[in-house]
Order: C-alpha cells, then structure tokens, then sequence
C-alpha cells in the first residue's frame, strides 16, 4: 500500500510504500477510495496548537512517526478479521474515526470522540493518508447509500463537527438568528445543517469573498463582513441580537465578534481551532445571562443522524476539489493558505 507519512513535525509528508494492513479479530481493513483533508491535520502535521503570544499546546508525545494523517475517510471493505461481523467484503462505508476506549463512563455515554484514552484514527492511530486503514471494529463503519463518495469521507469530521456543535444551542425560532461565524468547509455544512434543524437560513460571518458567495449558494440568509462596525450594527441593533453564534474559525478575533453579536440569554459556541486567547469580563457572564461552550467533532450517532438528514435530501453536499494522494503537502499548503473553498478531498 502507498501513504504519505508524516516523518518529522513540521516537515514535508513523505511518500512510502508499506506491506498491506491484515485485520485481527473483530477489525476490519478498508481500501480507501477518498480521504478530506482537515484544517486540524495542519496543527497535527505542525505538533501544536496556538494557546495565544508565545504559548502553545504540545502534541507531539500523542503519536508515533512514521504516522499517517486523515481523518475523513471513505472506502472498500476489502478483509474481515475472523471475529468480525455486520459487514461482509465489498461493502462501501464511511470510516468513523473518532474511537474510544470502550470501557469508560464517556463511552458508555456514547461520546467516544471525548474519551481521555481515545485511539482516534488519523489522530493518535494512522489514520486515511494512505490507500488502506485499519478500523478495530465494524460498528465504526456506516453506510452512505445515495451519497457520492467524494462527499461521504468529510461527513465523518466536518459534516459532524457542524452538526454537533448545532446541537449545542437552543432550538430557534422565527426571530432567533443564528450566526455562523466562518464559511469554510465547516461552516458550509453548518449553513445547510441549521436551515434543516430550524427551518430558518443562518447568518454568515466571513471576510473572503469566495467563501462568503459560496455561503449564499449553500442557503445563508446574508454574509456579514465581521470587520465592518456596521455587520456587528446590523446584527444587534436592527435584528435584535444573535440567538446563538457558532464559531468555526477559533481565533481572538472571531470569537470576540461573535460574543459581541450576542443577545441577552444568547450562546456562543466554540468549534473552530486556529488558536489565540480569549479575554473575557466574568461580569458580562451573568449580566448579560450568556452562554461559552466548546464542541469537538461529533458522536458516531451524530454521523449516522447526518447521513439520514443528506439521504433524505434535506442537506446537499458542499463543494470538493480533489487531488491525488501524492499531492497531499500542495492540499496542505492550499488549505493553510486559505485557497480552499468547500473541501479539498484526496482520491487514492
């Protein structure tokens, strides 16, 4: 099999050829056919997080190099370990990577994606970066009947991570806006996603233009420039504040623009991951009866209710450009540099 190997933190993926993967009691090998790329890869291919000036958050001890990035996959059944069952060779599904423990309280709760000894494929275990990934059991996998493969892997990370993040808030109502600040990847499917859940289309926050066009194609109610005072007027003053704001960017400067949109009684929920600090008055808290949550991906029963709302045509997909898996550092640089509108997804 061919991956593309993150050898050095901070370094170029490299290309290697590896034996082909054998599955051992109830695991699963699937050849992969798609696999997104993910602005966290980023971070992981970098060994850090922004925790703000001069700060950082350390990842490098959670794996192990040579390792395999990617973590949106889609593919083949193509070997059963001899304990396995539920799916046979042959069967196309998507990869949830988001793996527990399994014995923990988290996990008996379903939310294996928040288990403290997670193996997470793509994450701390080798992940779709690569023609073939081990998956350690067959409930992981789930089918994607009339959804087109160059869609399916992302639904596993940007699809849940929208979805879940919308569960977070209060439902919404005829005058309740709904801000999404960010129209990336995340953000598209946020757009789609709210409109179904709240029959209402959300308000975006985005400041390319490309992006922000691609918003209003997916159904955003309008774009908002958050670096103008008149976005942050239109949002308070004439539309009474926002209901809830989700942030998909993660930064100093989104994160403030979105509490400032709040109304009285209003969420803000944190998803994206770009890095910096949050300084917050604690009084603003109670006073204003405001609302700081974070999100993190989404719960195999997060990705099984997604499928359902895109089968259902209650969701269409967002824009993909595909590369080669050789490609995958120009995919990297792309997505870095802000060029990437929608997902960019790689084919093996």
């Amino acid at each position: 099999m061919k991956a593309q190997k993150l050898v050095a933190y901070g370094a170029a993926l490299e290309a290697r050829e590896l034996p082909d993967l054998h599955p051992q009691g109830p695991g699963v090998v699937v050849r992969l056919s798609h696999c997104g790329v993910c602005h966290s890869d980023l971070h992981l291919r970098d060994g850090f997080f922004s925790l703000g000036p001069d700060r950082r958050l350390d990842i490098r001890e959670s794996r192990n190099l040579p390792f395999t990035l990617g973590h949106e996959m889609v593919g083949t059944v193509v070997a059963l370990g001899p304990e396995a069952e539920g799916v046979a060779v042959g069967d196309r599904r998507i990869v949830y990577p988001w793996i527990g423990c399994g014995r923990c309280a988290t996990c008996a709760r379903g939310l294996e994606h928040l288990c403290p000894r997670g193996h997470h494929l793509g994450i701390t275990v080798d992940g779709g970066y690569g023609e073939q990934v081990l998956v350690p059991h067959a409930r992981y996998l789930v089918p994607f009947d009339g959804i087109a493969a160059d869609h399916a892997g992302p639904l596993a990370c940007s699809g849940i991570t929208a979805y879940s993040a919308l569960q977070k808030i209060a439902p919404a109502g005829t005058g309740d806006p709904v801000l999404i600040i960010g129209a990336g990847g995340v953000g598209l499917m946020a757009v789609q996603i709210a409109t179904a859940l709240f029959g209402a289309a959300p308000l975006v926050a985005e400041i390319d233009p490309a992006k922000g066009a691609a918003a209003l194609a997916a159904g955003a109610a309008e774009i908002l420039d958050p670096r103008d005072k008149a976005s942050l007027v239109r949002v308070t003053r004439e539309l009474g504040g926002a209901h809830a704001a989700l942030d998909f960017v993660g930064s100093e400067q989104s994160a403030g623009f979105g509490l400032a949109a709040l109304r009285r009684g209003g969420t803000l929920v944190m998803v994206g991951l770009y890095g910096g600090a949050l300084t917050l008055p604690l009084p603003n808290l109670p006073l204003r009866s405001i609302a700081l949550t974070g999100s993190y991906v989404g719960s195999l029963a997060d990705l099984k209710a997604l499928v359902a709302l895109i089968q259902r045509g209650q969701v269409a997909p967002v824009p993909v450009t595909l590369r080669p898996l050789g490609e995958a550092n120009e995919a990297l640089a792309d997505l870095a540099a802000g060029r990437a509108v929608g997902r960019i997804v790689l084919t093996m």
